[in-house]
């Protein structure tokens, strides 16, 4: 050994000559530390971290806290307001009971299949929408901004439903119900009841006049209705606290929203049945029609209702299961939440019309009252005889089978002079066969059930609170397609970008809380999401089976259930699926050109509501509404294709997307290869210890770049060793 052998610390650029002797042990030396570092690769593999699956940095990813919370968010996102408003209205109008053949064989065709199918993607390769389009093909990330447009025009107009919803709710505390009778007017000589509401009925008039102050024309804007303003800032406002912390904080709010829906459905249920009428209402339900099953208009509308039921195309159900582990059984999942919404569906069938038979019975009472009355004038002014009465009839306590006998009879034997009498068939099946959906369901007809029921408020506030919570569960899953996509592809906090977005949407939002709003509702409702999402999906089973492969991807199912998923799913996706999708889309273009473009106003002088075609501008602004939704595909797909945008240039740090692998590409390429490593000027990089650069295989650092070499690009990386001793000298 030399005489001086205390190590001394040097810089790179100091020139060293190093003796045989200093260069074996520094070998050692290196050996040891590479042999301890093999040792810390070994453990981190031990470690839930899947570097294959296009994450950065694992560890960072939110999860859910449990499976509970998952399948909660799942469910509480595909069943919405449709499930209670819209899939009732579809059962009665094609064919009761038999409309539920259609709607499981194309739940079984499209549904399920395709719902699974959006849960894998996004568990596998663990992004939003965009990032997991661009994994699959740069050229397809399109597919994931149009799911962000149509998610953020939906939740415009979804979360007026909301603000209606919280107005109600408001209106709720009081008894008797302000929309229980209708008001009256009083003048100078005398007080009579407003002729607007003394034309349809009480709730009605609350509905058009009181909540919404409704114009008479979509070019009427009327001014802003600031009661349903403020209800709307408060929507966004709740929207907002609850999405801020990302799954963190709405995963916990699940447990009760979408819980509580079912709570008061099933106390709505047992109240119902207990109600007079209610199995009049149910019996009319499930009585199929088995020759309107034939109709090809009846298996699009179902098609139609299980697409939007499970909100397939949106990116909500890839942006919930991308945040589950990779070895999670998501095919359960699928079956699980389909067959949920499914039962949720016939659940909310039976309440709603277990409440409309009651409604029915009440008023099918009030036609026999004022019917019989007629019929005991006409005896006494002698146009009819008593002896066409039967014996056992008593006029002062009259059942509506009495009634309707009496009235078959007096039919036949006044036959010629009938009509001029004056007289109605009062048929509880003809109050049934009045279909009404959406908010004529929600705040008109059964509103007015409601305004029946012993300790109405009661029944009312859990009405709307429910309506809220649906719409609540349903505009998480929303916002969640539109932030979760932007969060992973650009690298905003989460934060900052929910508030943003909540205050964007609030602002153009105004334009539905005007007078004339509910016309502009209805307008995106009608032409924002039908053909665009048809269109995502469409694109989604391509890009899988055609682009990324159907068999790697049955290979990926098989790495992350343990199992290989039945063959059935195998046909479905590569066969029966898109072809069912293309007839769709087929039908709801030609379904859409064939009907006249246009919406339902409310004329005041008349109380009723009248067709009113589209204008002009209009008709641009459902137009654009279609093409701004569908056109981020056409033009990610061209800018990629002629490469318009180079990944690599400008100041600022970019992220691409390679299959298996997301790189970050650091500020400055120039400089050392353990710069690229940590994404770090040569500046800021430790100093190396050895001549020549020592490589190991990675597997879970987080912030290491990838080499080409390799399926998914990891290769072999350079190590940085920290601890490695300096030579001595």
């Amino acid at each position: 050994m030399p005489k001086n052998s205390k190590v001394v610390k040097r810089d790179l650029d100091d020139e060293v000559i190093e003796s045989v002797k200093d260069l074996l042990s520094n070998e050692d030396s290196s050996d040891d530390a590479f042999k301890k570092s093999e040792l810390m690769v070994d453990d981190q593999e031990e470690k839930d971290v899947d570097v294959e699956d296009g994450s950065d940095v694992e560890d960072e990813r939110p999860a859910w806290n449990s499976k509970l919370q998952y399948i909660l968010a799942q469910v509480g996102f595909s069943v919405g307001l449709g499930n209670v408003w819209r899939f009732p209205y579809l059962c009665q109008k094609n064919g009761g009971g038999a409309y539920l053949v259609p709607y499981l064989i194309l739940l079984l065709i499209i549904g399920i299949p395709l719902f699974f199918l959006e849960l894998a993607v996004g568990q596998r390769i663990r992004r939003g929408s965009i990032g997991v389009w661009n994994y699959i093909s740069p050229k397809l990330g399109g597919i994931g901004f149009a799911s962000c447009v149509v998610c953020f025009f939906v939740a415009l107009y979804y979360n007026v439903i909301i603000g209606w919803s919280l107005f109600y709710f408001s209106q709720s505390f009081q008894h008797p119900l302000p929309w229980d009778q209708c008001p009256l007017v009083k003048n100078a000589s005398h007080t009579f009841v407003e002729p607007e509401c003394e034309k349809s009925s009480a709730t009605t008039y609350y509905w058009y006049r009181e909540a919404l102050n409704i114009s008479s024309s979509l070019s009427e804007s009327g001014g802003l209705n600031w009661k349903m303003t403020i209800c709307l800032l408060a929507a966004w406002v709740m929207v907002c606290l609850a999405m801020i912390k990302g799954i963190q904080s709405s995963g916990k709010i699940m447990y009760f929203s979408s819980l509580f829906p079912y709570v008061v459905l099933l106390c709505f249920l047992v109240r119902g049945l207990l109600l007079n009428g209610s199995v009049d209402g149910i019996r009319h339900m499930f009585t199929p029609k088995l020759e309107i099953m034939l109709e090809p208009k009846v298996w699009r509308e179902a098609a139609t209702q299980v697409f939007f039921a499970l909100g397939l195309g949106f990116g909500g159900v890839i942006a919930f299961s991308s945040y589950n582990k990779r070895d999670n059984n998501c095919h359960f999942d699928a079956v699980l939440v389909s067959f949920i919404n499914f039962f949720t569906s016939v659940l909310a069938t039976l309440v709603v019309f277990a409440v409309l038979g009651f409604k029915a019975n009440i008023i099918n009472e009030k036609c026999v009252i004022q019917n019989s009355e007629k019929i005991l004038k006409l005896l006494k002014m002698g146009n009819l005889s008593q002896d066409m009465i039967p014996h056992h009839i008593n006029f002062s306590s009259i059942t509506a089978e009495d009634y309707n006998l009496v009235y078959d009879i007096i039919q036949k034997v006044k036959e010629e002079e009938f009509d001029s009498l004056g007289l109605k068939s009062c048929q509880i099946e003809d109050e049934l066969n009045k279909a009404v959906q959406g908010t004529g369901l929600a705040f008109i007809a059964f509103t007015e059930a409601m305004t029946h029921f012993p300790a109405s408020p009661f029944w009312s506030v859990m009405f709307f609170l429910m309506l809220v919570n649906l719409g609540l569960g349903s505009m998480f899953g929303t916002i969640e397609g539109i932030i979760t996509p932007i969060v992973d592809t650009f690298k905003v906090r989460k934060e900052i970008l929910t508030v943003i977005c909540c205050l964007v949407a609030f602002f153009i939002g105004l334009i539905f809380v005007q007078r004339s709003g509910n016309y502009f509702v209805t307008m995106f409702d009608d032409y924002s999401a039908t053909l665009p999402l048809l269109i995502v999906v469409i694109l989604e089973n391509l890009a899988v089976i055609r682009i990324y492969g159907i068999d790697k991807f049955i290979e990926d199912l098989k790495d992350m259930l343990g199992f290989s998923p039945s063959q059935y799913y195998y046909y479905m996706w590569k066969y029966v699926s898109p072809f069912v999708l293309l007839c769709l889309l087929v039908a709801s273009i030609v379904q859409m050109s064939l009907s006249p473009p246009g919406y339902n106003a409310w004329i005041e002088d008349k109380a009723m509501e009248e067709f009113h075609s589209y204008p002009m501008w209009g008709m641009i602004v459902c137009i654009s509404l279609m093409v701004l939704a569908i056109l981020p595909v056409p033009i990610v797909f061209m800018v990629r294709r002629c490469n318009l945008i180079d990944d690599s240039s400008g100041s600022l740090a970019s992220v691409s997307y390679k299959r298996g692998r997301i790189i970050k590409e650091p500020v400055n390429l120039e400089g050392d290869s353990t710069s690229l490593i940590h994404g770090k000027s040569p500046s800021e990089v430790p100093s190396p210890n050895f001549g020549k650069n020592i490589y190991r295989k990675q597997t879970g650092s987080p912030t290491l770049d990838t080499a080409p070499n390799g399926r998914y690009g990891i290769g072999y990386l350079m190590a940085d060793m920290p601890d490695m001793p300096e030579s001595d000298l």
